[in-house]
């Protein structure tokens, strides 16, 4: 029998301090208008919540959050929002199938063990998913890497490569190519600069790989 992962919560996932935080982020205004209103989404990676709580007042979202840092969960849940501790890699197997309309995993992907059996969880919960990541196809990381010979680093980019946690890098290209191998349909692809302006292309893959700093995919699993 599957074990209950779904957390109870207020309902609108959303806390009721009413102070003004720091702005969106860019990729969290970019996922915003992808949810239709009053959805049922989860939030995998989800931080200190502040997507979640975007979601609850943009567009009046049922949220819920995973999150695998303890001292972010409580953050979390003291204001008011409905998240649990779990770990991308391990638990999202226990979710049941279509149990949300929207999985989402913002700035995350990169960081789990197993990006390809993460995607496919979140396309078997989410009756849509939604990721975003930093591109390493960018033409700023492409030049670094030619003539320096090191691993990147930019503002994207920030940690030396001994630190950072991100250990599935990959380009707009590279994410494309997954999706097909996990059965999935892109419904929207959007690639940004950092202060998320989108790039104006629409039909070609490599310009969006060469000068999208970060990208947001909206995917459904097709059939």
């Amino acid at each position: 029998m599957q074990k209950s992962v779904l957390p109870s919560g207020n309902g609108s996932g959303k806390g009721n301090n009413g102070s003004a935080g720091p702005p969106p982020r860019a990729d969290h205004m970019l996922i915003a208008e992808m949810v239709a209103p009053g959805s049922r989404v989860l939030d995998v990676g989800c931080g200190d919540g502040a997507l979640l709580d975007l979601l609850d007042r943009t567009k009046n979202v049922d949220g819920r959050g995973v999150e695998l840092s303890r001292e972010r969960v409580n953050a979390c849940v003291a204001r008011g929002l409905s998240v649990i501790q779990g770990d991308a890699d391990r638990d999202l197997a226990d979710y049941p199938d279509q149990a949300f309309d929207y999985a989402i995993l913002s700035l995350t992907i990169q960081a789990t063990r197993e990006p390809k059996t993460v995607l496919e969880n979140l396309l078997r919960i989410g009756r849509h998913a939604i990721v975003s990541f930093p591109n390493f196809g960018h033409w700023l990381v492409r030049t670094q890497l030619l003539f320096t010979g090191r691993m990147p680093m930019t503002d994207n980019l920030p940690e030396p490569w001994w630190r950072t946690l991100d250990a599935h890098l990959c380009t707009i290209k590279d994410f494309v190519d997954l999706a097909a191998l996990v059965n999935a349909e892109v419904e929207e692809a959007v690639a940004f600069n950092s202060s998320g302006q989108r790039l104006p292309i629409k039909r070609s893959l490599s310009l969006q790989n060469l000068l999208g700093e970060k990208a947001v995919f909206l995917l459904r699993r097709k059939g």
